[in-house]
């Protein structure tokens, strides 16, 4: 599977939002991952809908949204109708799966599930063959900054196993934590879609155009 890298636009300076926006544009990402929160399905708030409305005609960037929202399926078409390339919802407190994946299908976006660090993926080889990304939370859904769950590791490579078994070419996505320390044994394992925040290209140490050129390169040369 292609390396993939997706910037994390809640940790983007939203002071010079668009300027961050041209300086990964430029730096060769194509991906911006799009966190919407509802202060219920985690203690935390971002990000708003008038936000998205006036940075899709701006961009051509690839619109990852990570739906970590109570009844996802209600939101699905205002996403859609703001320009969502991807819509991913969590399988937590959603059991009807097969007809949320569907959903989103019928809208002519790509779907993705993303699992907490201690959600089991054995459901997946039921619902694998419909998706298009997995997205492994490698902290607790809802802040920045949070230290990583070492255990996903072992959780994405049985989940590329059952991909590989199941004859199916799907994303494996990874979030939270993602460095340079932990980028290689989660690519060894088999995630292809990295996505980067504090720790990695927005940590503020460095210009962020500088620093999303340099992760992307490390990334794609493991």
């Amino acid at each position: 599977m292609k390396t993939k890298i997706s910037a994390s636009l809640d940790c983007a300076n939203y002071l010079a939002l668009l300027e961050d926006v041209r300086k990964l544009e430029r730096a060769g990402i194509e991906m911006l991952h799009i966190d919407i929160m509802d202060g219920v399905f985690v203690p935390n708030f971002a990000i708003g809908t008038n936000l998205l409305k006036k940075l899709r005609p701006q961009t051509s960037l690839f619109f990852d949204v990570h739906l970590m929202v109570v009844n996802p399926e209600a939101h699905f078409s205002l996403f859609a109708q703001l320009g969502a390339d991807s819509i991913t919802f969590h399988a937590e407190g959603n059991p009807r799966l097969h007809h949320l994946v569907d959903a989103v299908k019928k809208l002519g976006k790509k779907v993705g599930i993303a699992l907490n660090p201690s959600t089991s993926p054995e459901f997946l080889r039921y619902l694998l063959p419909y998706l298009d990304l997995v997205l492994c939370m490698t902290v607790d859904p809802g802040f920045v900054g949070q230290k990583f769950v070492p255990e996903v590791v072992a959780k994405v490579e049985v989940i590329r196993k059952m991909s590989l078994e199941l004859g199916v070419a799907v994303d494996i996505a990874v979030d939270g934590g993602i460095s340079e320390e932990t980028v290689p044994q989660l690519k060894r394992a088999g995630a292809n879609v990295f996505v980067a925040g504090t720790s990695s290209i927005f940590s503020g140490r460095e210009d962020l155009e500088v620093a999303a050129r340099r992760f992307r390169e490390f990334c794609e040369r493991l």
